[in-house]
């Protein structure tokens, strides 16, 4: 065996050495815990949440374990078509491609999505979010998928002083409807609206009610109106805007992100 060490360069330690077995139950503990409370989080998102607990350790990792664990999330679909166009009715182009988003309010991007209940009830959220920081500025919760559910999402995110330079949405009669329109213009706020048969163009709604579904719609079973409506208020004005991390920010909630932008600015 020396003989053979030699020849290869080897030392001849290394034929001899056990490798320790690493003790991570620690690890393990605080993304069982992550991942309890945030059940559709993935692997990027709980290495990011580690890493705020002073856990240094790197994706690759968090991946293996959570593997491991059975913890990595499977996604989940759905699709009740939620978008009701009306003949007659004049459509808008879409402003926002290929525009430079810079700045918060800047432009705003609505949506209505379904909130199944239990014994096969339906009821419709509809949600205003900043593009720029990924605020939910506004949101409602309705019995039916009328022009008032948007409308009172919209009074919601305006009664905080704020309001959008442009305002973003699919084609849907909700969206087009006179009043709605109206009350945009009044605002100085140019509108916007995808193409019909094209909702990747309103990416970032959609990509919010996404997270919406997976982190927390589908993990539940709301048994009324207002059980669905009391989780979906913490999730949406607590947990999304002030908790959860996003990874097009880097890394940061949507209230962390605007409190750097605004803080850069001076």
């Amino acid at each position: 065996m020396g003989l053979l060490c030699e020849l290869l360069f080897f030392q001849r330690s290394s034929f001899y050495y056990t490798s320790k077995a690493v003790d991570d139950s620690h690890l393990r503990k605080a993304i069982e815990e992550i991942c309890l409370k945030q059940t559709r989080y993935g692997y990027r998102r709980i290495t990011d949440q580690l890493n705020r607990r002073g856990i240094d350790v790197g994706e690759e990792t968090v991946r293996h374990l959570m593997r491991e664990m059975g913890l990595l999330v499977r996604p989940l679909h759905r699709k009740i078509q939620t978008t009701q166009s009306k003949k007659g009715k004049p459509l808008y182009p879409n402003l926002i491609k290929d525009l430079e988003i810079i700045r918060p309010n800047q432009v705003w991007c609505g949506d209505i999505t379904f909130i199944p209940l239990a014994r096969g009830k339906t009821i419709y959220l509809a949600i205003l979010i900043d593009v720029f920081t990924r605020a939910i500025r506004g949101w409602e919760l309705e019995l039916h998928m009328s022009e008032q559910l948007v409308d009172q999402a919209l009074d919601v995110a305006l009664a905080k002083g704020i309001s959008p330079e442009i305002h973003h949405s699919d084609h849907g009669g909700q969206y087009i409807a006179q009043g709605y329109c109206e009350k945009l213009v009044s605002l100085d706020c140019q509108i916007s609206m995808a193409a019909k048969g094209k909702p990747w163009e309103n990416p970032f709604a959609e990509s919010v009610i996404g997270h919406i579904k997976d982190e927390l719609v589908w993990t539940e079973e709301f048994t009324d109106f207002q059980h669905a409506y009391s989780m979906l208020s913490h999730f949406l004005d607590v947990g999304y805007n002030y908790q959860r991390s996003h990874s097009s920010l880097g890394y940061l909630t949507p209230a962390e992100f605007e409190a750097q932008y605004h803080e850069l600015q001076g």
